[in-house]
């Protein structure tokens, strides 16, 4: 049997709450299969930046690097605000850590259950049947990594410009993760762009397009403008299976679809790239799709699904442990649509604490 080794940051607000709850269910379900866990837990964010001075510490790199995957928290709260831009958590903590691990694939599942239709702001009769689409996310090009610039016109007016630079190698692994992943589900996708108007979107229908012709001939190829696809994904996100985009639009698409789909609270994701882990496998960093919530941090009332589905997609992508990460999967389904639900997705039914969330998905396994 295995020992599956990875890095644990937590983070700030709920992060540690959250993650606890994912811990004990991810023991569990590898006990279950006679597999044991091998973690590391580092600081990370405004909790890195309290311990040691910086939002992601050297020590918590190189523990990273010692390990095949990462179980990542959230990062950020009021507490660090008044930071330069760049040392805030969410900025000097994430970014630098795709970088790092060359990172550039966010794959974001968009499910949202039958049983929870109410739980999103779409109509019911749009959604009878639920939600299930995927948004892969460029994460290290485009504009948040581009050349930035702060300037004082003759004038005396200050001034700021932020590149966007797309090279046809990034577009093309990123093509390739929504190819492969369009073949596991519908081989339908949808390359989202604005080449109406941008130089970037140009070069990237005219790469995508011939990256599908050559390796994914079957795949049922469409694009959209990003604003278009805006209000498609709240009219009809049913429509799209798979669609992929590059780094700033994916930020925004993603948290709309986040939006659709009831609550942040029920949305994992997985940030993979080309680093091989000592299994051979992706090596990724998992993370849920919410942010810290200051206001609920330390109430215990914090939704740990997302957290817990995370650890989910770390253990099917970073261990090759399919069935593990299915069995997981099950069981927050069928704890959800049970009617045992955190406040966020409660409506109506009496909520449940973290810990009892936690312990209905580990009662299902």
């Amino acid at each position: 049997m295995s020992t599956f080794k990875f890095v644990v940051l937590p983070g700030d607000g709920i992060g540690p709450e959250v993650m606890k709850a994912a811990l004990e269910v991810l023991e569990v379900a590898c006990k279950k299969h006679g597999h044991s866990l091998d973690y590391k837990v580092c600081a990370v964010g405004g909790a890195g930046i309290d311990e040691f001075g910086k939002a992601l510490p050297d020590s918590t790199v190189e523990t990273c690097k010692a390990s095949d995957a990462i179980l990542f928290g959230s990062v950020g709260g009021p507490k660090w605000e008044h930071l330069p831009p760049a040392e805030q958590p969410e900025r000097a903590a994430l970014l630098p850590l795709r970088k790092i691990f060359k990172l550039f694939a966010n794959i974001r599942p968009g499910l949202l259950y039958p049983q929870l239709t109410d739980a999103s702001p779409l109509k019911s009769e749009r959604i009878p049947d639920g939600i299930d689409i995927v948004c892969i996310r460029e994460l290290t090009g485009g504009i948040y990594f581009g050349e930035k610039k702060t300037w004082t016109e003759p004038d005396g007016q200050l001034a700021a410009c932020d590149t966007m630079m797309y090279r046809v190698s990034e577009i093309e692994r990123i093509a390739e993760v929504a190819g492969n992943t369009a073949m596991a589900r519908g081989k339908k996708v949808c390359s989202i762009d604005k080449a109406n108007v941008l130089e970037t979107s140009v070069l990237w229908r005219k790469t995508v397009t011939e990256y599908f012709k050559k390796h994914f001939p079957e795949v049922e190829l469409k694009y959209m403008y990003v604003d278009n696809a805006a209000m498609q994904l709240a009219r009809d996100p049913n429509q799209f299976d798979v669609f992929f985009t590059e780094n700033m639009f994916g930020d925004i698409l993603s948290d709309e679809m986040a939006v659709i789909c009831g609550s942040l609270g029920m949305l994992c994701s997985a940030s993979l790239g080309d680093i091989k882990n000592s299994l051979g496998l992706k090596f990724g960093l998992y993370e849920p799709a919410g942010g810290t919530a200051p206001d609920i941090a330390g109430k215990g009332i914090a939704n740990p699904c997302a957290q817990i589905l995370s650890a989910a997609l770390m253990m099917r992508y970073s261990f090759g442990q399919d069935e593990i990460a299915a069995e997981i999967e099950r069981a927050v389904r069928d704890a959800v649509c049970s009617g045992v639900r955190t406040g966020d997705i409660a409506f109506g039914i009496e909520p449940v604490s973290t810990d009892q969330m936690k312990q209905a998905v580990i009662d299902r396994l």
